[in-house]
């Protein structure tokens, strides 16, 4: 069976002070508690010390937000992936169309990255989507093959089943507008379809495929419960206890 995931990326949200006061409330709401998925932090970078510490006895997973594809040296600004590990950090997103759009990272980029993260003993969360434009012409299969393409290039199966696959629809992240579960898991579906082409059925079975784009409170059940989405990629929704625990408790329903 799959690992069932809930991952919140909190984006660049929360100083200091506010964010490990909501890794303590999470903590604290998910004390005593057995519940049905994995459950993934991803904050900005300087919480990820703090965060590390305050998640010490728990199963919260913590993870980073990116990493720079250089191994180190005069690269000003930029946070090797060598540096995240040091943290206690064991998963980083990479891909994340926000990071496509602003930052003009490109598969190429992105290969890097990944190979990064791999050799520092980091788990990726990849991030692949297309845009409203690319699905209303008909090219959202491709868009999201050849992204798969281009970043896992060359990249042995054994280490791609290592990994973690969230779809982002660009067009409902943010938005409001969320993918109806039939098109969410029709995009799932096709990533199992190409993995299962590319490097055979037991990387395509075991792959988690989360979904990302505007989930929250109201949707996860309906979303969990399609066959080939395994979890979601959670941003507003993540900021606040109240909105992320029934999100993280939609899987007991899904699993009733």
């Amino acid at each position: 069976m799959r690992e069932k995931i809930v991952a919140a990326n909190w984006k660049m949200n929360k100083d200091l002070t506010e964010g490990l006061q909501l890794v303590s409330d999470l903590v604290e709401s998910l004390k005593g508690k057995k519940i049905a998925c994995e459950v993934i932090m991803a904050p900005p970078f300087i919480h990820l010390s703090g965060a590390a510490e305050r998640l010490k006895e728990t199963d919260i997973v913590l993870a980073a937000q990116n990493i720079a594809k250089e191994e180190n040296g005069a690269f000003t600004g930029e946070v090797s992936a060598q540096m995240i590990a040091s943290t206690g950090a064991k998963c980083v997103i990479i891909g994340h169309s926000e990071r496509r759009a602003y930052y003009g990272e490109n598969g190429a980029v992105l290969h890097e990255k990944l190979l990064r993260a791999i050799s520092e003993g980091l788990r990726p969360i990849f991030c692949v989507g297309e845009q409203l434009n690319e699905r209303e012409a008909g090219k959202h299969f491709d868009v999201v093959s050849n992204q798969l393409t281009e970043a896992f290039n060359a990249i042995g199966a054994d280490k791609i089943a290592q990994m973690i696959i969230a779809y982002e629809p660009v067009w409902a992240i943010g938005t409001g507008k969320t993918a109806s579960p039939e098109i969410a898991e029709e995009m799932h579906a096709h990533i199992r379809s190409f993995l299962k082409e590319r490097y055979g059925e037991s990387v395509a079975q075991k792959m988690p495929i989360l979904y990302g784009g505007s989930c929250n409170g109201s949707n996860a059940v309906s979303l969990f419960s399609q066959p080939n989405i395994d979890g979601g990629l959670i941003g507003g929704a993540s900021l606040a206890v109240e909105k992320f625990m029934p999100i993280i408790e939609a899987w007991d329903q899904v699993h009733k």
